[in-house]
């Protein structure tokens, strides 16, 4: 689910004709955006978006670059929450209702949510109707500095929307609606460069924060437990610079993990491919347990 205003995911998984098909699409419900406008602009109901088939096992509920023009109403209506208010209750959890419409479209037992990089209404809806949180992280200051403004910021929102849902529990049950998520359950580190099978030196002292930040400003623990990614089980894996791989990924809109010598695979990448799955089929099992999801889902090949 593409809940990022850019739509980049989308423009990650559609070519430009479909993208520019979909947005051009008059009234019917194409995007999440609009599937999500009627209940907005008090004009309708919620409706179910459509869904792009990327594979067998997979879909896609596309994003539009207009989904930022739900920000203000987000925000209002989160404020009038604070009140027994089903209008507003409705459209603050509405996100979910309108994931759990496409995953039930899909048959879907696991919904991603891609969010852009920001702390604003949107994605405060967003994490309303999220049950777990993965943070992807740089080695560098700027994600340092994000987590410490996102740790204080995530407790801000689970308080915030316990007391909404307190002061609205007769729509609670009514609406189907979530009261606990929002639950970080570790990071990810994508490296930099890798030299010798090592993080060079710049990256490295940077990689080395990384654990004690986690747990100071996200788990809010101050224990010491290790002062590297890999040694840190709030870290879920870290991936490394996969070089030529993801502008080839992005050209022929496979998986890094999935390429051939016909996407233009040559030489030491081949061997880097296989790495690639590998690694994120490592990352999916550990999401899987630390989730405990189980049965056929967590079969992963």
């Amino acid at each position: 689910a593409d809940l990022d205003p850019q739509a980049n995911l989308t423009s990650m998984f559609l070519h430009e004709d479909g993208v520019e098909a979909l947005w051009g699409r008059i009234q019917e419900p194409s995007t999440i955006y609009r599937a999500f406008k009627p209940l907005l602009t008090r004009s309708g109901l919620l409706e179910t978006p459509d869904l792009q088939q990327i594979s067998t096992n997979l879909s896609l509920v596309p994003g539009e670059l207009a989904m930022s023009e739900a920000e203000d109403e987000l925000s209002s209506q989160w404020l009038q929450s604070y009140r027994p208010n089903e209008g507003a209750f409705r459209v603050v959890s509405a996100l979910r209702k309108l994931l759990q419409y496409a995953a039930s479209e899909h048959d879907a037992e696991i919904v991603l949510i891609d969010v852009g990089p920001n702390l604003g209404p949107l994605n405060r809806a967003a994490m309303v109707a999220a049950d777990f949180i993965i943070i992807p992280l740089a080695p560098d200051l700027y994600s340092l500095q994000a987590l410490q403004n996102l740790g204080p910021t995530l407790e801000r929102w689970r308080n915030e929307w316990h007391s909404i849902a307190e002061k609205n529990h007769e729509f609670v049950s009514k609406l189907d609606v979530a009261t606990e998520g929002m639950q970080p359950i570790g990071y990810v580190v994508q490296q930099q460069a890798i030299r010798l099978d090592r993080p060079t030196q710049a990256y490295g002292r940077w990689m080395k924060r990384i654990p004690r930040a986690y747990r100071q400003h996200i788990t809010m623990a101050r224990s010491h437990h290790a002062d590297e990614p890999h040694l840190d089980p709030n870290c879920l894996a870290t991936l490394r610079h996969y070089r030529g791989l993801m502008p080839l990924a992005q050209e022929t809109r496979r998986p890094m993990f999935r390429l051939k010598a016909a996407d233009g695979v040559m030489g030491g990448h081949i061997s880097l491919v296989r790495q690639c799955y590998d690694d994120f089929r490592d990352l999916a099992i550990r999401v899987a347990k630390t989730c405990d999801i189980t049965g056929e889902t967590a079969i992963i090949d």
